[in-house]
């Protein structure tokens, strides 16, 4: 065994027996390359990542390929699920070299720990425009020993070109004399749409071409917009790109969840593992699309996916697991995949209909096996084929639960069984936007059990509000990044407009203000990475959204919410200043910038500020949720509360009352939130 035996990540693990000498990233490693002067490999994947896997048996199992690597490497192995820092690092240098990134990530550093060449997967051997790994390992350690100069040369320019990378938003800022109407316009609104539907597949939904990912920022932005100016071509598309992914193999037709992404524009076979945030973002754009439109798919999609988290992925402790993996058995897809006759011994004679409406053949629609998707809505469908609507989608439910508990006494993929901070906080915000939307408890008892456990196991109960980024069997480590604060005072926030419960608030607030100290840029920006972590040659930025939202995105939004909530005029000024210093960028790539977007047009909107004050708050603040009110603050009390100025002398005796404030002013309060909600939209 090597130096990973110790290790709590499952993909650490995987590579304990590895004949590799690998290395935990830490001190031991890279003293080791300082005092034998020798290059460091770092190579960095995942659990649920497949072309990591087939490295491994290719490469890194291999005795011969293993002794290259020990005797002129010094070999770390990282989860890039536990250091997202040093990933985001080191993925920029690979791109600057090759144009091109992804995982596995292997990247070769000097002693001091900068990069110098990398790339992804390698072959063993020679095959698809890439050199084999052997020959990548020998040409490395001969120019490492040979023409060491050139190697410092490459390694300071790349690290220079990472540090420059990261300068943004360093600038003076913005000039708060000039009011927020001119900084933010419905121009630049309508402008982000555009842009956002000229990469729009106007068939299959979703944008660009494969692969394709879910895209949930992008979709958000175009339902907001739609409710703000009325663009039904927003509404389709948003729509259209959410109905193909849950007709897709991308969702789990039997069991409920979303694959990470689909390898082909109809969203038929998707790359199988399955993650916690993909998970949660979906939820919270699928209630969305339930309080705009009402309809039913969207809400049973919400409710099927939540019985997948309870299901497969929550922790008996109470927190929720990292990913599956797309592989079981060593090949991907297989515990998803069916043939036709395994259909037909389960289903017996009412496999027919069940086979024509999931696309189900003889040769199979993916790799000799069949993906279960559909090609056209049940409705259309029944009238096609002359069944009664209501009779076939039972009979379609029956045959699913059958083919259900078959294929749970398959081989289960690999489970990642860590739990993240800012993954758990976006599955606490997805399970609060549930409980909102659809009013079941359990969800609302979900996102408080998986708070509880987030407070009690993460916190570095130093007297601060720091708090770590990973935990499991016991142990928590690692500093928590931007990500996980940031991504924890947004379920905080949600969680107060769900339970009615202040203290939630304050606690976003007191973190919100550890985070300003302690990643803060000295301008409107966060650094990825705490200060005084010294294990890092950069603190980098981080600004787009991507796979998951920005860190800088959600805590502009942060700052702007409890800016109002608690009036604090600097906090309100930081987040302006952040979306106007990125307007211009956003406006013009807003695919790669969808939680900057929405926030630029709640400016451009306004802020509703609804406020319910009575021994009944609680109630009123769930009826809100029934609406589609995408910017609103949502606050109440049983009495006043002087140090919340949206809940100070609001109490009067015996009566719940709802206030609607918008800057700086208020409308006489009314009992019901339903009296008002014309003038909220």
């Amino acid at each position: 065994m090597n130096k990973l035996a110790g290790e709590t990540s499952p993909y650490l693990l995987q590579h304990a027996h590895n004949p590799v000498e690998w290395y935990p990233w830490g001190e031991e490693a890279l003293e080791r390359a300082r005092k034998e002067n020798k290059p460091i490999l770092v190579s960095i994947g995942y659990a649920a990542c497949h072309w990591c896997h087939v490295m491994e048996r290719e490469s890194f199992e291999d005795a011969a390929t293993a002794g290259i690597m020990n005797q002129y490497f010094i070999n770390i192995k990282i989860d890039r699920e536990e250091r997202p820092d040093l990933d985001h690092i080191y993925m920029d240098a690979v791109q600057a070299m090759t144009g091109a990134g992804g995982w596995p990530l292997n990247v070769f550093l000097t002693p001091d720990k900068k990069p110098f060449y990398g790339g992804t997967y390698f072959p063993p051997v020679k095959a698809y425009n890439r050199p084999s790994w052997k020959d990548v390992l020998l040409s490395l350690a001969d120019a490492f020993a040979n023409k060491r100069e050139d190697i410092e040369t490459q390694a300071d320019n790349l690290t220079r070109h990472i540090e420059q990378s990261s300068q943004f938003g360093l600038d003076a800022g913005v000039n708060f004399n000039i009011p927020r109407e001119e900084l933010f316009t419905r121009q630049q609104c309508d402008t982000i749409c555009e842009n956002i539907l000229r990469q729009a597949d106007t068939v299959w939904g979703g944008f660009g071409r494969a692969p394709k990912f879910p895209q949930t920022f992008t979709i958000a932005y175009l339902l907001r917009y739609h409710h703000a100016y009325k663009h039904p071509e927003a509404l389709q598309q948003a729509l259209l790109s959410l109905d193909k992914m849950l007709q897709g193999g991308l969702y789990d037709q039997l069991g409920g969840g979303f694959a990470r992404y689909s390898t082909d524009e109809k969203w038929l076979a998707p790359h199988f593992e399955k993650m916690l945030y993909d998970n949660a973002l979906l939820i919270d754009v699928l209630c969305d699309a339930w309080q705009l439109t009402r309809y039913n798919v969207y809400a049973q999609t919400i409710k099927d996916t939540l019985t997948f988290i309870t299901r497969e992925m929550t922790a008996p402790e109470g927190g929720f697991y990292a990913a599956l993996d797309a592989d079981s058995e060593g090949v991907e897809g297989k515990f998803y995949t069916w043939s036709k006759a395994e259909i037909h011994h389960v289903l017996g004679e009412q496999a027919g209909p069940f086979c024509e409406f999931y696309d189900v053949t003889e040769q199979g629609n993916w790799e000799e096996q069949n993906i279960l998707w559909i090609q056209q809505p049940l409705e259309q469908f029944a009238a096609e084929k002359g069944y009664d609507p209501a009779v076939l989608g039972a009979m379609l439910k029956g045959c699913r639960e059958k083919l259900l508990a078959v294929r749970a006494n398959r081989v289960r993929p690999g489970l990642d069984d860590k739990i993240l901070l800012g993954w758990n906080a976006m599955m606490v915000h997805a399970c609060c936007r549930a409980y909102a939307a659809l009013g079941d408890d359990a969800y609302r008892q979900m996102a408080v059990r998986n708070m509880d456990f987030l407070l009690k196991h993460f916190p570095q109960n130093d007297g601060t509000q720091a708090f770590y980024h990973t935990w499991k069997g016991g142990q928590a480590k690692y500093p928590a990044f931007l990500d996980d604060y940031a991504c924890l005072i947004r379920a905080l926030i949600a969680l107060q407009e769900i339970t009615g419960d202040t203290r939630y608030l304050y606690q976003a607030h007191d973190i919100t203000a550890f985070v300003n100290d302690h990643f803060g840029d000295g301008g409107h920006l966060f650094y990825y990475t705490i200060d005084g972590q010294d294990d890092v040659i950069v603190r980098k930025k981080e600004i787009y959204d991507g796979a998951v939202p920005s860190g800088n995105a959600l805590m502009a939004q942060n700052l702007w919410y409890l800016s109002v909530v608690f009036d604090n005029k600097d906090w309100g000024n930081k987040a302006v200043a952040a979306v106007s210093g990125i307007a211009q960028t956003v406006t013009r790539y807003p695919t790669s910038f969808g939680v900057w977007a929405s926030q630029l047009l709640q400016f451009v909107k306004g802020t509703p500020e609804i406020a319910v004050v009575g021994p009944a708050f609680r109630e009123q603040m769930q009826a809100a949720g029934q609406w589609f009110i995408p910017f609103r603050i949502l606050i109440g009390s049983e009495k006043n509360q002087p140090d919340i100025p949206l809940l100070e002398d609001r109490y009067q005796e015996n009566n719940t009352l709802v206030y609607l404030c918008k800057d700086y002013h208020c409308i006489k309060p009314v009992f019901y939130i339903e009296e008002i909600i014309n003038l909220i939209e």
